[in-house]
């Protein structure tokens, strides 16, 4: 590690973090950071560094790296298999954000989940002339229920 001169922060520099900065790196010469951290920066704390022979420089770093490593497939096939975001992201061992990230990523239809009631049923016996009340009463689901699904783009 004593051979680093240069090191890219994203965030601020505050006093803890040159401190840290300089620990870790004993031969830092270079802190490199985009131009928008290095408005939020202190000019005391770039002064300082500046007196300690250590330059501190915008650099614009153009995003993140990609994390495709193959996860989305494995999200889709799970997502066609009728496992839920939820599921998915316990089995696989990642967030639910990044499934839900995943699905979206591959134009996933995400709506595969379990639903309570049977919404085609609803619909279709709402076409052949039952009332909500009627169908709430032949399938034994609530009211409330009934006029959701039915009222569902």
């Amino acid at each position: 590690m004593d051979e680093v001169t240069t090191v890219h922060i994203t965030k601020a520099l505050t006093s803890s973090m040159i401190v840290e900065l300089i620990e870790k790196y004993p031969n830092l010469s270079e802190i490199t950071c985009a131009p928008s951290v290095y408005d939020r920066t202190s000019d005391t704390y770039i002064e300082a560094l500046k007196q300690l022979d250590i330059e501190v420089k915008k650099k614009y770093v153009v995003g993140a790296k990609p994390k495709s490593d193959g996860a989305e497939v494995e999200v889709l096939d799970l997502s066609n298999k009728g496992l839920k975001p939820k599921e998915i992201a316990e089995k696989m061992d990642i967030s639910l954000n990044r499934v839900y990230y995943l699905l979206r990523k591959t134009n996933a239809d995400i709506d595969n989940r379990k639903r309570k009631h049977n919404h085609f049923e609803v619909k279709q016996l709402k076409n052949k002339g039952f009332s909500a009340n009627e169908i709430s009463n032949k399938l034994d689901i609530p009211l409330r229920s009934v006029y959701y699904i039915l009222n569902k783009k």
